[in-house]
């Protein structure tokens, strides 16, 4: 029984090695630290809660996950591996506080792992925050967390504060190259001309100077796409337009319209529920996004559920 056992465990490390190394070539982070944690002898006990966890976790049953997950951090208090998995699932089930303390504890034991600070940026973000307040915090003085952190502002596309990050650095082969591409990228967003298409007879073009202009075009793009229908377009955008403003609740309602127009009304309640997280004092959109869950659930036939949503609906806006 107990090789029966050990043969499961070791099974289940395969694939969770496979599966995090797919995430790495995804992500392009390097995850091998994590990884060879899990090559050290831990208790059957332990790395059975651990996979559990992880499995509960892509069920999406987070509050299982988390649970494991505290056992196991029970009896491994300083793994930081745990920790992190604690930050991911806690960022997934929106407690982003919980998300924040356990990425913090994950990075303060390794400041150089730049998929724990990936996590910790999101977790603080996520809440309009940024690592820029909380420096005093973690180990900011390590040059390689301050590089990982520019690489990472630049994959979202943030690249003044990414610039801002790079500029503190000595310049090395590879933060050259890095400052170059920002430089590039820059420039090209700041010169950048959008056209957009407002209906099938008129073109509008809008320069996007700065961040708050980029995210007007994205706004003023969808808007124009879904006044002519254009679904498709209209979820490809949204998409986009999520990847660098996160915090957006109109890319969100954007997104959730298009779901619902493919049918797929358990994916649009969970896009326009997020929405409306960041929703602060706009009746108008708030309007438009009861609409759409209404949408989703008569599509999903919860007639009680959809009525419920109407209801919320105020008239004159």
């Amino acid at each position: 029984m107990k090789i029966r056992n050990r043969l499961k465990i070791v099974l289940h490390l395969a694939c969770f090695l496979l599966f995090i190394s797919v995430l790495a070539q995804e992500d392009k982070i390097d995850i091998e630290e994590s990884a060879a944690v899990f090559l050290e002898a831990y208790s059957d006990d332990f790395q059975e809660e651990f996979f559990e966890g992880l499995k509960q976790k892509g069920i999406e049953n987070y509050d299982k996950a988390i649970n494991h997950f505290l056992k196991c951090k029970s009896k491994e208090p300083n793994n930081t591996v745990v920790s992190h998995e604690l930050a991911k699932v806690y960022l997934l089930d929106k407690q982003y506080i919980n998300a924040k303390n356990y990425a913090l504890e994950a990075l303060n034991n390794e400041p150089e792992n730049m998929w724990y600070l990936n996590t910790l940026v999101k977790a603080l973000q996520l809440q309009g925050n940024s690592l820029n307040n909380i420096t005093k915090e973690v180990p900011y003085s390590n040059l390689k967390l301050r590089e990982n952190l520019s690489y990472i502002y630049y994959k979202q596309a943030n690249y003044k504060e990414a610039l801002a990050v790079l500029e503190e650095l000595k310049r090395t082969d590879k933060t050259q190259v890095l400052y170059s591409k920002i430089k590039d990228d820059l420039k090209k967003q700041e010169s950048e001309i959008t056209t957009v298409s407002y209906s099938t007879s008129n073109t509008i073009t809008k320069t996007s100077n700065n961040r708050d202009n980029a995210a007007q075009s994205y706004k003023t793009r969808l808007q124009g796409l879904i006044r002519i229908e254009a679904y498709a377009l209209v979820k490809q955008i949204s998409k986009e337009a999520l990847e660098q403003y996160p915090l957006q609740p109109y890319f969100y309602y954007a997104q959730g319209l298009a779901l619902n127009q493919n049918k797929k009304y358990r994916e649009a309640l969970t896009t326009l529920e997020a929405s409306l997280d960041y929703l602060i004092e706009d009746i108008s959109l708030a309007n438009k996004i009861y609409k759409e869950m209404a949408n989703a659930y008569t599509g999903l036939h919860q007639t009680s559920r959809a009525n419920m949503y109407l209801r919320k609906i105020k008239p004159g806006f």
